[in-house]
């Protein structure tokens, strides 16, 4: 049991030096108010997390969050593929093997382009949701808290991604506990219903699409369609799993989409100063740039005096986690050697995970890495730009150190990232495939010398910075606030509702056919007098006399 909050006594003393009677009597009574007052906030809790999936750039937030909770007095017990590589008080990693394969600097160009001619949907869904729940769901310390939970103490709490792998939530059901979903980005289309949140698309385009300001109706249009039909897509892939839950937790267990509608609460990573203003449910709750923490280790000695002497300032270039930079076409890299090449005296820093098979002449002032500790390097004296692929995690570090950007999307949500980017001045898009010299070079001379985009970045970075608490306090209140208070403490009434009644379409038809009642029951009655009022003629017609 830990007090959040310091307590100070002051012991009264007698002239020898013996504590009085009364000062034992006004100690014992200030302890015990401090423990009632306290002990709500005192709680310690049991929390599960569960993170099957091997992507380490999602796995940077689910970590923080997860060590945020035992540094609040939680025993946290995190399943995943990334345990940790120092012990962590109140922290027990519960590793298990990888479904996919390993994707942490082995992304090639090859299988970039081998996923953007597959549908992004179904790839996700089938590969990164259905196949991992059944690899998952065979791992020995999912199957043991399936078959024997824990009892000295029970959980509190289970976490887990919402991504594309659901599945996982009927541990929360299992164990009759609040489920929590943590999203590494903005949620994707499908993500809003499962806590009745609304999207409003009038304004918000869902970020499978590229960024949209100010709509038109055709673009408005496009981003309803867009949005409703990779929701169903996504849903259809992704039924298999209720089959995988029934077989792992018993026939009567509740399927997959049932399971989404019982989320307590779910944490994105997305933030007001860079996504904007939109409607949220109280159980959506923005926690945008929560990885962003000093507790990356040192710059390696040698880089660092590197940096230290770039007198004229360097540009960071890194493609992410993932990317292998040296697999892509030697056209790109020739065009990417000749333009970096002439910015010298300004150095370049470049990530490439197996530099041996970058194409020989590599300009003199570019100097390769194949891991860095990224916030430090961008929060570095000399830095000038980031050259990045526009992953969110990356550019809100971009962002958080005041550091403007060229973006070069590759694939998923980073299109979305980057014309938002571009959209509030703070960064410049290339797309690689059609990407020139000229261009490239236009781009580096905007970035460096345009001051415009290093003022706007400064006044983002205030606002991203700007707020009441820390996101990763914010989040670890709310779970609290959760466990104490149950799973439908911040659930809106619209997740038991049908969309056309949280739409109002049968208040709208309604209103509409009395409308058009009383407009033609008015006719009729106006009609009706009008006949009563008006004079007959009733005279026949006489004859023509000669």
């Amino acid at each position: 049991m830990t007090f959040n909050t310091p307590v100070t006594v002051t012991v009264t003393m007698t002239m020898t030096g013996m504590i009085t009677m009364k000062s034992v009597m006004n100690l014992s009574l200030l302890i015990s108010v401090m423990i009632l007052v306290n002990l709500d906030k005192c709680q310690s809790y049991r929390i599960l997390g569960i993170f099957p999936m091997n992507a380490k750039s999602h796995m940077v937030m689910f970590e923080h969050i997860m060590k945020g909770l035992a540094r609040s007095g939680h025993q946290v017990d995190v399943v995943s593929v990334f345990p940790l590589r120092k012990p962590y008080p109140n922290y027990t990693d519960l590793e298990i093997p990888a479904a996919m394969p390993k994707l942490v600097n082995n992304m090639t160009h090859e299988f970039l382009n081998d996923i953007l001619q597959l549908n992004i949907v179904q790839f996700l869904a089938v590969n990164y949701g259905n196949f991992i729940c059944e690899k998952g769901f065979e791992q020995e310390p999912l199957r043991k808290i399936v078959e024997q939970p824990p009892k000295n103490p029970p959980y509190d709490l289970v976490i887990t991604e919402i991504f594309a792998a659901h599945c996982f939530m009927a541990f929360g059901h299992h164990l009759k506990v609040p489920v929590v979903g943590l999203s590494s980005s903005a949620l994707y289309p499908w993500g809003n219903d499962m806590v009745g949140n609304p999207p409003n698309l009038a304004f918000v385009p869902n970020n499978l699409l590229e960024h949209m300001e100010n709509m038109s109706f055709w673009q408005r249009l496009y981003n309803v369609l867009h949005t409703y039909y990779y929701r169903m897509y996504f849903n259809y892939y992704t039924s298999p799993q209720s089959d995988m839950i029934k077989k792992y937790f018993g026939p009567d267990a509740p399927g997959v989409r049932e399971l989404e509608h019982d989320l307590a609460l779910i944490l994105t990573n997305s933030h007001l100063a860079i996504n904007g203003p939109r409607p949220t449910t109280p159980a959506l709750v923005e926690v945008g740039g929560l990885h962003i923490q000093d507790d990356d280790p040192e710059i390696p000695a040698d880089h660092l005096k590197w940096l230290n002497e770039s007198k004229d300032g360097f540009i960071y270039f890194t493609f992410g986690s993932m990317m292998q930079i040296e697999s892509f076409p030697k056209p790109v890299l020739d065009v990417l050697y000749k333009s970096l090449g002439k910015l010298a005296p300004i150095r370049v820093f470049m990530k490439a995970p197996q530099p041996e098979k970058l194409p020989p002449g590599l300009p003199k002032n570019i100097r390769t890495f194949t891991w860095m500790p990224q916030l430090k390097v961008l929060r570095h004296k000399n830095i000038r730009a980031f050259i990045t692929h526009g992953g969110l995690m990356g550019t809100q570090e971009a962002i958080h150190s005041a550091v403007p950007m060229i973006g070069m999307p590759l694939f998923a949500d980073q299109f979305t990232n980057v014309d938002l980017y571009v959209s509030k001045k703070i960064a410049i898009r290339l797309d690689y495939a059609d990407m020139t010299e000229n261009k490239l070079d236009h781009a580096l001379n905007e970035i460096l010398h345009n001051p415009i985009y290093r003022e706007t970045m400064k006044k983002v970075s205030e606002k991203f910075k700007d707020g009441p608490m820390s996101p990763l306090d914010t989040a670890v209140y709310w779970i609290e606030y959760v466990i104490r208070h149950g799973k439908t403490a911040l659930r809106s009434p619209a997740v038991n509702m049908y969309w056309w009644q949280v739409a109002l379409v049968d208040v709208y038809v309604f209103l509409t056919i009395t409308a058009l009642v009383i407009v033609f029951v008015t006719v009729k009655i106006v009609r009706f007098i009008s006949k009563i009022l008006s004079p007959a003629v009733n005279t026949p017609h006489s004859k023509k006399v000669n």
